[in-house]
Parts: C-alpha cells; sequence; structure tokens
C-alpha cells in the first residue's frame, strides 16, 4: 500500500467518455490521478524547503504559567487528543538522516509535510516548451480548466470513525472536538489544527481564539458600566429637569428643519435623556480610558503569544521560499530589464513610466471611491432623516417608541442595508484595482488587495459613525441663519437627545447585523454545496471507504478559494475597528463581539472540517499585513473616544457648568450644583427674525447652542460659554490623548515581543541542537574512519604511536 499526498482530477475526453446520445451529452468520466511521494523524493525536498524535523527528545523542563493552569480545565482530555511529543528540531539534511530522530520511515514526515512538498513539486513541474518560453506549475492548468481539482486528502469522514488501524483519525477528533457546537466552552486544540491543517490557518485561529479570549475582559467591564448608566439614568439631574413638566415641559423649542418641523416641547425628549444617560456619564469616560490601554495589552501579548507559537510550531527561522510567478504577471510580461540582484535579463510588464503612471491611476481610483462614498452618504444622510420625520407609516410606532427613535432607528436600518449592498461593489472594485496593479507574486496580491480592501471597507462600514459622531450637528448655525451645503442642502442638526443617542443606535445596528449576516451567509448563502454534501452523506452511510473512496468524497467538498482566510481576517479586523473605535458611545460593544466571536469561532471550524476539501498546509510566522493595520486602528482608537467624549457627549459642557457657571460671578449661588443646567445650555431666538415660519404664542423660543440673545449688542454671536467650553473639550482632549499615548508607550516599552525565559530556552536548545548535531558527526566520522586507523595501526611497528580513535 502507498500513501497518497495528493490528489488531480480531470475529466476524460475521450470520444467514448463524452459521446452524444440524441441532444443530451453523457457526463464525462473524471479521472483521479493520485501522486505518491517516496521516502527518497520527501528527503530531498524536506532540505530543499528547509523543514525542520525532530533530532531528540526536548528533556527541558516544560514552563507553567498561572493563565495554563485557569485554562488546562477547558481543554480537550489528553486521553482523546494525546499531547504532541516535544523534540528538539534542526533544519532536515538530507547527508545526516542518522542525526534525525527516526522510528518510522512511513511517520517520520507528517502527512502535511508530504502534500506541502507535493504541492511544491507540482507548482513547478514544467509541462509545456515553445521556444525559449516554459510553461511549468498546474496552477495554470487549474486556472484553465485542464485539471478539475487539486488537492490533499482528509484522514477520514469527520462524523464517522476511519475502520483502518494506521488512520489517525485526526479530522474526527477535530469535529467532535472543535468544531461540534457542543464544544463552545472548550479551548482550540491548536497543536491539532496545526498538525492537520498547516501553520498558516492555525495561526488564524490563534488570534482568533487569543482575541475572543482577551474581549472577556473588555466586554464585562463594559457591562459594568452600562449597568452603572443604567441604574443611575433616574437619578441624573439634567434629566430630571428635562423630564420635568414645570421646567422641560414649559420650554418650546425651535423647528430643526425649515418649513415642515413643527415646534416642539422639550419634555417630549424625556425618554431620549434617560437613555443618553446610560451612556453618557463617567463610567464611559473611564471605560474609554481602559479600552485605550486594553487595546495595547492585547497586542503587546499577543505578539509574546505569537512568539511562543512561532517556538512551538518551529517557525522562529522560518525561511520564505522563492515564491513563483502569478501567471497573470508572467503573461504580460513584454519589456526586458536588468535584474538588480542576479545581473541577469528578465522579463517585466512595464517600463518603469508605466508603473509610475500605474501607481497614479491606482491612487486616484482610491482617493475617487472614497470621495464618492462620503459624498454620497452625506447627500443621502441629510435627506432621509428628514422625509423619515414626516413618513405616515412610521405612526403605528410612535405609540411604543418616540419619533426620534423610531427616525433613527429606521436611518440606521436603511444605512446598514445600503453598506451591505455596496459591500459587494467594493469588493469588486478592490480586485479590479489590484488586477490593474499586477503585483509579482501571490504574497504580494494579498498584502496590496489587504490594504485596499480594509482602506473601503474602512469607509464603507465606519463613514456613517465618523459623520454623526464628529460632523453632525457641529455647524449648524441658528434657527434664523442656518448652514446650508451646496446652497440647498441644510445642516443636519442632531436628534433632541444629542448625537450620542444617535451614535449609539447607528453602532448597534450596523455592528448587530453585520455579525448576524455574515453567518447566514458564511452558512447558507455562499456554501450551498453542504446541502449536496449532507444528502451525500445521507446516501452514503457506511462505516468505511469500499463504497466510495476518499478521494471521490472530497471531491465533492468545496474548494477554500484561492483568497483562504482572508474575508474571515477581514470581517474580524472590521469588528476590531468597531470594538475600539467608537466604544464611549457604546460599552456594550464587546460583549456583542465576545457572543459572535464563540458563534464565529465554531462555524469556522465546521466549514474549514467538514465543507471544504482539506487545504494545502502553509507556512506562517505570524497574521501578515493584518498586524500592522490593527496597530494603526489602536492609535486611532485612542483619537476618536477622546473626540467623542469631548465633542459628542455633553460630558465637557456639564462639567464647565459644575465647576465654573454654577458659581459666582456666573451664577448667584454659591455651591457647586448642575440645578439649572438646562436652561443655561439654551440660547434664545426672536421668532420675529424668522424668515418663514409660523409663529407661536411665545415672541422667542430656545434653541440648542451657546449664543448671546436678541437683545443683546452681539445678538446671536457665541457667548463666552460657548468659548469656555470649546476650551475644556480641546484641553480634555489634549490631556486625555497625550496621558494614554504616553502609558502605551510605556507599556509596549515595559512588555518585551519575546519573553525573556523563551529567548533563555531558544538560546538552549540551539546550543543543544548543535551539540547534538556536532557529536553525531564525530561519532559518524569514527565510525568511518575506524578501518583505516587499525589498518594503519597494524602496518606500523613503532608501539609509542597510537592511532586509535
Amino acid at each position: 500500500k502507498r500513501r497518497i499526498d495528493f490528489v488531480l482530477v480531470y475529466e476524460d475526453e475521450s470520444k467514448s467518455a463524452s459521446e452524444k446520445k440524441g441532444s443530451v451529452m453523457r457526463r464525462r468520466k473524471l479521472v483521479y490521478v493520485k501522486v505518491h511521494m517516496p521516502f527518497e523524493v520527501l528527503c530531498t525536498y524536506a532540505e530543499v524547503l528547509h523543514i525542520k524535523l525532530p533530532i531528540q527528545p526536548n528533556d527541558l523542563a516544560p514552563q507553567s504559567s498561572a493563565y495554563n493552569c485557569f485554562t488546562h480545565h477547558f481543554y480537550p482530555s489528553e486521553d482523546v487528543i494525546a499531547k504532541e511529543a516535544d523534540f528538539f528540531t534542526a533544519p532536515f539534511q538530507k547527508d545526516q538522516l542518522k542525526c534525525f530522530w527516526v522510528k518510522d520511515r512511513e511517520q517520520f514526515f507528517t502527512p502535511a509535510m508530504r502534500s506541502r512538498m507535493a504541492y511544491y513539486i507540482l507548482s513547478r513541474a514544467p509541462y509545456d516548451v515553445k521556444g525559449n518560453v516554459k510553461k511549468f506549475g498546474f496552477n495554470k492548468l487549474l486556472d484553465g480548466g485542464v485539471y478539475k481539482a487539486a488537492y490533499p486528502l482528509h484522514d477520514c469522514r469527520f462524523n464517522v470513525k476511519s475502520k483502518e488501524p494506521d488512520c489517525p483519525n485526526e479530522r474526527f477528533l477535530l469535529y467532535n472536538e472543535w468544531a461540534h457546537p457542543k464544544s463552545f466552552y472548550k479551548m482550540q486544540p491548536l497543536d491539532l489544527i496545526r498538525k492537520y491543517f498547516g501553520e498558516k490557518i492555525g495561526m488564524y485561529f490563534a488570534w482568533l481564539g487569543f482575541y475572543t479570549v482577551m474581549l472577556t475582559l473588555a466586554a464585562a467591564v463594559g457591562l459594568g458600566c452600562f449597568i452603572y448608566g443604567y441604574t443611575t439614568r433616574e437619578t441624573s439631574t439634567w434629566s430630571k429637569e428635562v423630564c420635568d413638566p414645570r421646567i422641560g415641559g414649559e420650554i418650546v423649542m425651535c423647528p430643526q428643519c425649515d418649513e415642515i418641523c413643527p415646534y416642539w416641547r422639550l419634555n417630549t425628549t424625556c425618554e431620549s435623556s434617560k437613555r443618553l444617560c446610560i451612556f453618557d456619564n463617567y463610567g464611559t469616560l473611564v471605560f474609554a480610558i481602559f479600552m485605550s490601554v486594553w487595546v495595547t495589552l492585547f497586542l503587546e501579548f499577543w505578539k509574546r503569544y505569537q512568539a511562543e507559537l512561532e517556538h512551538d510550531w518551529d517557525t522562529v527561522e522560518f525561511l520564505q521560499q522563492e515564491e513563483q510567478l502569478r501567471p497573470e504577471y508572467e503573461a504580460k510580461c513584454i519589456y526586458e530589464r536588468v535584474n538588480p540582484v542576479t545581473q541577469e535579463t528578465e522579463k517585466v510588464p512595464y517600463t518603469a513610466c508605466g508603473k509610475c503612471m500605474r501607481v497614479l491611476l491606482i491612487i486616484a481610483s482610491v482617493v475617487g471611491v472614497i470621495v464618492y462614498r462620503l459624498a454620497m452618504f452625506i447627500t443621502f444622510s441629510s435627506k432621509l432623516r428628514s422625509e423619515l420625520n414626516n413618513r405616515k407609516e412610521l405612526e403605528p410606532f410612535k405609540e411604543y417608541v418616540t419619533p426620534q427613535m423610531a427616525t433613527s432607528i429606521t436611518a440606521s436600518i436603511i444605512s446598514f442595508i445600503i453598506i451591505m449592498i455596496l459591500n459587494s461593489v467594493y469588493e469588486k472594485v478592490a480586485i479590479w484595482i489590484t488586477d490593474f496593479e499586477l503585483p509579482r507574486t501571490k504574497t504580494e496580491y494579498e498584502n496590496s488587495l489587504t490594504l485596499k480592501m480594509f482602506l473601503f471597507q474602512f469607509v464603507n462600514y465606519y463613514s456613517s459613525c465618523f459623520y454623526i459622531a464628529f460632523f453632525k450637528g457641529k455647524v449648524v448655525g441658528y434657527p434664523g441663519q442656518p448652514v446650508y451645503w451646496l446652497g440647498s442642502l441644510r445642516n443636519e442638526e442632531c436628534d433632541p437627545g444629542g448625537c450620542l443617542t444617535e451614535l449609539t443606535t447607528q453602532l448597534s445596528i450596523i455592528m448587530t447585523g453585520k455579525a448576524v449576516w455574515n453567518n447566514i451567509q458564511e452558512v447558507l448563502l455562499n456554501h450551498p454545496w453542504w446541502v449536496k454534501n449532507l444528502m451525500f452523506r445521507h446516501c452514503t452511510q457506511v462505516g468505511s471507504e469500499k463504497v466510495i473512496p476518499r478521494w471521490e468524497q472530497d471531491y465533492r467538498l468545496q474548494p477554500i478559494g484561492k483568497l483562504g482566510l482572508f474575508y474571515e481576517y477581514l470581517e474580524m479586523v472590521i469588528q476590531f475597528g468597531f470594538v475600539t473605535l467608537f466604544v464611549a458611545s457604546f460599552p456594550l460593544a464587546p460583549l456583542l463581539a465576545l457572543f459572535n466571536n464563540l458563534c464565529e469561532i465554531r462555524v469556522d471550524a465546521w466549514k474549514i472540517t467538514t465543507q471544504f476539501r482539506r487545504v494545502v498546509p502553509e507556512k506562517a510566522q505570524d497574521i501578515g499585513a493584518w498586524q500592522p493595520i490593527l496597530q494603526g486602528v489602536a492609535i486611532l482608537a485612542v483619537a476618536t473616544n477622546a473626540a467623542i467624549i469631548a465633542f459628542t457627549s455633553d460630558m465637557i459642557p456639564r462639567l464647565v457648568y459644575y465647576w465654573a457657571f454654577s458659581v459666582s460671578p456666573y451664577s448667584d449661588g454659591s455651591d457647586h450644583t448642575m440645578t439649572g443646567y438646562i436652561n443655561s445650555s439654551l440660547s434664545v431666538f426672536n421668532i420675529a427674525d424668522f424668515k418663514k415660519a409660523i409663529r407661536p404664542s411665545e415672541e422667542i423660543t430656545p434653541y440648542r447652542d451657546f449664543r448671546h440673545p436678541p437683545s443683546h449688542p452681539n445678538q446671536y454671536d457665541f457667548s463666552i460659554y460657548h468659548w469656555h467650553v470649546i476650551a475644556a473639550k480641546l484641553a480634555f482632549m489634549i490631556v486625555v490623548e497625550h496621558i494614554v499615548y504616553f502609558t502605551k508607550f510605556m507599556l509596549s516599552y515595559m512588555i518585551p515581543d519575546v519573553p525573556e525565559a523563551l529567548k533563555e530556552q531558544i538560546k538552549r536548545e540551539r546550543y543543544l541542537t548543535q551539540v547534538i548535531l556536532h557529536e553525531t558527526n564525530i561519532k559518524h566520522f569514527k565510525e568511518l574512519m575506524k578501518p583505516i586507523a587499525d589498518n594503519l595501526q597494524n602496518e606500523i611497528e613503532e608501539p609509542e604511536l597510537d592511532l586509535t580513535l
């Protein structure tokens, strides 16, 4: 028996296999080419790929931590998934085979290593030569439809154990102990995931698991902040004034739009004010600062955990192999240039001038798409809310929610639908621009697409939140002289409850809707093959693979796609942005992310274990281009949260009133208090200054701003209260930013990327590996020289000359 390391599938196009019967074409016969790697070939390419293999069991004492003592209760039982043996490893050398720990030649190379080497050979195998052009690599044949599929085999069914004695049943174990919903509370068996699927997929699930564990801390603190705001919402002085019929009920406010908007009483926003108190309180300030520190700790501890994985998975000294050129790149190589490294002539698809023109066009395309998205959103948002305010269809809901709340929720839902529609458009645009850029290798293509896709998704998902937080209601003028965009579009004002409530609503709807939609899309819409797979399994309920061979069963599964886990990373990074960038407005964001991730881990595990063909294992030291993106989001999050507290919430105006304007000389009182804050936060307007309006019985009406009254010499100009508030906001933002950035810098400096104990262990293992290899070489040399030394000893008569080895 021979182990099948790789399978190629093609259709038999012979006449007998494709002859027609009437107008119906018979199904062509599929031919399965089973690829086997002999031991000698494995040894050769293990050396070429610098694969590390065991040379001696690791006799160093394993290190334990308090974290491991807590989490080991949640790992699968070692009786089910045995712990991997720990070895000293070294890059394989074929001429030093005796130095390596070879107990069984068939088990020396794992199935993942074998399929990786098979893929390496097939991706470089020549298949055609035309003149000086050599065509090679089965990937081109796959793209051209010559081969239907190419994949390594799963070792067994995911839900039935194989009866073959040598089968490790790793897929079955992964499904039961990892992908099955009953295992939602268990830690992931990362070593088995890495062994079965490779380091690249193992690194993704390690990052996702670590992110989820860290989210539990943020979710707990955020939930505490929410409970604090919820329990204190009724006791807030300014919300009491708004809800008081003698204060808020007597204040008739100015209309918030032209002609169609009515006058309204302040106490109609009572419920909105109470909801605002849940999120706009001092607990939110503490939580925002905590999250800025949390994101730094998350990234720094992830680097440390990543270093441990690199060591455990033998990718510390991983050498990236020379990648094969993409077929799309090679097809357009028509110009010649001298390679600066090899000094040899090579083909390139464009000249230096052509490359500059491509870069300029790419930048212009990206900027154009972003500007178009922002302009379209601002126009859409300003018209949508004014129309929704007067929709009769919303009347049935006004019995249960306020008109402002119904408008905000409806607008957020419509905005979310548009975001999801534009999502697919921006995806195609990003792919088109990246194809036009023509990256040289697959890694360069993925890195380039990662940057563009994230940039487009960043604008698509976050533009509405940035608009509500930092632009809406900021430059609106005053009732008699509102500000218009482009001469006709009046700048939006915040809802009476404040823009923070709108931001919370927008964020919660987009974040929740995105999580639900993505899971439905992953399970049902994008992967209809699971229905076929389910029917196929019910039709072939057998205990062995004698009825339908394993290679045919795997062919019916879905290919994972050229971009692999790209979309899973993108989804999680976008979620990371929601959790960090706007958490000051929605402390429950980490809790929602935690629930989503608990489902996401199992859904992704279920897909890759049951619905996909086995992927070709790939080496990976880290999460690639996503790491600097996460760091950039973490830096931006400090500024956005400080700006939300300073400019979107009412915290700074309340503090300015409490410490400065509630006492002399601005007030008659001598004690600091919040009583009278509502009246101090309102300015008044003479309705006679309206150009077109239906006048109520009052001569003046209040509006939210800090301006002089009509009788003042500088009527409708900003008052001193306004400039005190602006100064306090700027001071708060600058001070908080500098404190948090300094804290982040100190934490990054104090927490090394690689633990000191791990550094010492790596040095110790490197030293012992060199000693083992050196002693083995000396021993081997002695064995070779011993016959020669014995012969010389017998031939030389001088007894004092000792030639013993």
